[in-house]
């Protein structure tokens, strides 16, 4: 009783208010497990009733097995787990139910940073929370690749590499005159949200200190908050737009949220930078854990969304999936295991990320092989599916995804193949990108992260109006 009265003076504090019984509420905070236990604290003679429940406690909560919107997000996190009364898994619980609801949607918030200047905070014993910038939602799907989902949006990442030795475009937006145009042509454009790194991940690129990074990244951000939101209204646009930070290091992504932005985009989910793979070495594992627990904190703390990308160290080297089988299928039973294991050490326990906060990446172009990276492509949708994977229920079921084909190497080695094949730079695979932005689209991909935005607006412009 004592949880359930500290419930209520939440849903006060936080603003709900009297309204239709069953209907909607600003909040609704139940009680519906606790543990295996069963509690009535009714009298023997009323248990008989539903509608005597106000001031009472009955635990699990009665009317669960009837309600999808409890029972969908249970059955992603504990799907096994057995109803103390009704002696069915949460799993069966679900599946009975006669009918779902395709207008449910799953989401995903973005908290605004900096925190505005006026923004009152009345609980000096509870951690700050946010206000919400903006979120995105998208379709819950099942085990079938999501052919035609509706009223779906797939959002544009804009890449802007403040560095100068990215793969595609090193030293082009590295100085803040530059990075500010790129960032305005990119929200004129159609992005959702501009993607800033300061550490280029390419194989052999040069070692980057936390201060470089950091001096690298910060100062676009606070550029891009500061803009002049009445001076134009692109620069309104900019100043409310997302920003991811593209970094391994917890000390550069909470400096980056200070300042401004959103999100944190790790292409070694939360493991660190280790060319080795797998990991053997004692210190490397050690650090391997030291930035899992600190990109955890920082993620937990200010409530930012993840995106988390499957790797293998070096991305030119481990390449070979032979030890989860062979043929078709093989390197995206690697990518559910692999990434999978690791989203699981980052929602599971306490201290973790909110498993809605969760975007997973399947790393194309990075340790596979150009089929490889076709597989992942054409198939993508099954990367998320809830199927089984090794007699287990996949750990990335369910998943949103961001897919980053743009300028890749893969594409050019297809572009050379043949009689008629040619070599190309990164920045002559516009129409190349195109193609894997369309079938990322179409395997339901949340967002694509690109290079050239404009041309790829239209792509995704058209591509949604197809798989729609």
């Amino acid at each position: 009783m004592i949880l359930l009265r500290l419930l209520k003076r939440i849903e006060t504090t936080v603003g709900r208010v009297p309204s239709i019984r069953n209907g909607p509420r600003a909040i609704d905070l139940d009680i519906v497990f606790y543990g295996a236990q069963v509690i009535d604290t009714r009298s023997p003679s009323e248990r008989n009733s539903l509608e005597n429940l106000t001031g009472q406690l009955v635990v699990p909560h009665p009317r669960i097995s009837e309600r999808e919107f409890v029972l969908r997000p249970l059955n992603d996190m504990i799907p096994d787990f057995v109803h103390p009364i009704l002696k069915e898994s949460i799993s069966n619980l679900f599946d009975a139910l006669p009918e779902k609801d395709p207008s449910l949607r799953r989401v995903i918030p973005f908290p605004r940073y900096p925190l505005p200047t006026d923004y009152a905070w009345a609980y000096p014993d509870v951690p700050v929370v946010p206000p919400t910038l903006t979120y995105w939602s998208y379709p819950i799907t099942g085990n079938e690749a999501p052919l035609y989902p509706t009223q779906r949006k797939t959002h544009l990442m804009s890449t802007l590499n403040a560095t100068p030795d990215s793969f595609s475009d090193g030293a082009i937006h590295n100085t803040l005159e530059t990075a500010m145009s790129f960032a305005r042509e990119s929200i004129d454009a159609g992005a959702s949200i501009i993607d800033i790194g300061g550490y280029s991940t390419r194989p052999g690129a040069a070692f980057v200190s936390r201060e470089e990074e950091t001096n690298r990244i910060v100062p676009i951000v606070k550029a891009i908050r500061d803009v002049d939101a009445s001076s134009s209204d692109l620069d309104g646009q900019l100043k409310e737009v997302l920003i991811s930070i593209d970094t391994f290091r917890w000390e550069v992504a909470r400096a980056s949220i200070l300042a401004g932005a959103n999100c944190i985009n790790d292409v070694y989910a939360f493991t660190g930078r280790e060319d080795a793979w797998p990991l053997v070495d004692a210190d490397a594992i050690q650090r391997s854990e030291e930035c899992m627990a600190g990109m955890k904190s920082v993620a937990r703390e200010f409530a930012v969304p993840v995106i988390l990308m499957h790797s293998r160290g070096d991305a030119g080297k481990n390449k070979d999936y032979g030890k989860y089988g062979s043929g078709p299928g093989v390197v995206i039973r690697g990518v559910q295991i692999e990434l999978g294991a690791k989203v699981e050490c980052i929602i599971k326990g306490r201290g973790s990320v909110r498993r809605w906060m969760v975007i997973v990446d399947p790393g194309i172009g990075f340790s596979k092989t150009v089929e490889g990276n076709l597989e992942v492509l054409r198939d993508g949708a099954s990367i998320v599916a809830d199927v089984q994977v090794d007699g287990k229920r996949n750990p990335l079921r369910g998943y949103s995804q961001l897919v980053g084909a743009s300028r890749k190497s893969f594409l050019g080695t297809i572009l050379a193949q043949g009689e008629r094949g040619r070599k190309t730079l990164p920045k002559e695979r516009i129409w190349a990108t195109a193609a894997g932005v369309v079938c990322a689209v179409q395997q339901g991909a949340l967002v694509v992260r690109v290079h050239d935005t404009r041309e790829m607006a239209d792509v995704v412009t058209v591509a949604d109006q197809l798989w729609q």
